[in-house]
């Protein structure tokens, strides 16, 4: 991974974009902490793998207990 900081990202974003666009991830930095980073605009966001989690999620949870006290139970019991 490539670590530019503000004033040369802000100099070289033509080449940079250039080089995200071949696959590289550019971090930018001010003062040596990251602030931003450049990723191709392909390994973003995947809305049907995140929505394929969270029912993975829901479904594993609807059979999940604490020593036999389903959530459902402990949900209730915390709000009396």
């Amino acid at each position: 991974m490539i670590s530019v900081g503000v004033f040369d990202a802000k100099n070289r974003l033509t080449a940079l974009l250039d080089e995200v666009e071949t696959g590289a991830e550019i971090t930018i930095t001010r003062r040596g902490k990251p602030i931003a980073r450049l990723i191709p605009a392909t390994a973003g966001f995947n809305r049907e793998a995140a929505r394929r989690t969270a029912d993975a999620l829901i479904e594993a949870s609807h059979a999940a207990t604490l020593d036999g006290i389903s959530i459902a139970d402990l949900i209730a019991e915390g709000r009396r």
